[in-house]
């Protein structure tokens, strides 16, 4: 479903990470780890198309990805209804009955969205990934501002409605999932001319 050969990615103009491959197979996760800064975005976006790799191949089914970053792309104006029905109109789905229970907004359909909490407006985002329909998601941090509850319904979801699906997602993030996964530590991969970190950077990440 997706792979990756010998991707370079570059942030600024300056490369980052060189010579990063893997497979991730139908019903797969991947997670991606790495210190602050070490280019884990940047190669989510750039497995996203949302930039051009400075070189390597990257295979997954056209019009099959979809990124998700730290932000919520929630429209606060809107009701949670109408936020979860503006995706799915945008890419002509229904919204599922699954998705309410399955992050817990059931109780906030009628709820203007500017109202919500900042987790339960992350609920809300990550809800989009269930009426959007791609098979290939790359998601950064998905987990910010969750607590462990929430956690838990992000990672069934992922699970249940995504990967026994036959779904494939690649997934930054510094906690625990309980996901059966691998990892990808991506200092591996870091650029040969990437600037070395000293010791006082350390006590920052």
């Amino acid at each position: 479903m997706l792979r990756v050969r010998d991707l370079a990615v570059a942030r600024g103009g300056r490369t980052v990470l060189e010579g990063v491959s893997f497979d991730v197979n139908p019903g797969e996760a991947l997670i991606l780890r790495g210190a602050n800064g070490i280019g884990k975005t940047t190669l989510l976006r750039t497995l996203a198309g949302l930039q051009d790799p400075v070189a390597g191949d990257i295979t997954f089914p056209e019009d099959e990805g979809a990124y998700a970053s730290h932000a919520d792309a929630v429209k606060t104006a809107l009701s949670v209804t109408e936020n979860l029905t503006f995706w799915a109109d945008i890419y002509g789905n229904p919204v599922p009955d699954m998705i309410w229970d399955a992050f817990d907004i059931a109780d906030l359909r009628d709820r203007s969205a500017g109202t919500l909490s900042a987790g339960q407006k992350r609920r809300l985002g990550l809800a989009r990934l269930g009426v959007i329909g791609r098979k290939v998601l790359f998601l950064d941090e998905p987990t910010v501002s969750l607590d462990g509850f929430s956690v838990r319904l992000f990672t069934n979801f992922i699970r249940t409605e995504h990967l026994a699906k036959g779904g494939v997602a690649v997934i930054a993030t510094h906690i625990d999932l309980g996901l059966s996964a691998p990892t990808l530590e991506l200092d591996t991969y870091a650029a040969s001319d990437r600037p070395a970190r000293s010791s006082s950077d350390e006590a920052f990440l």
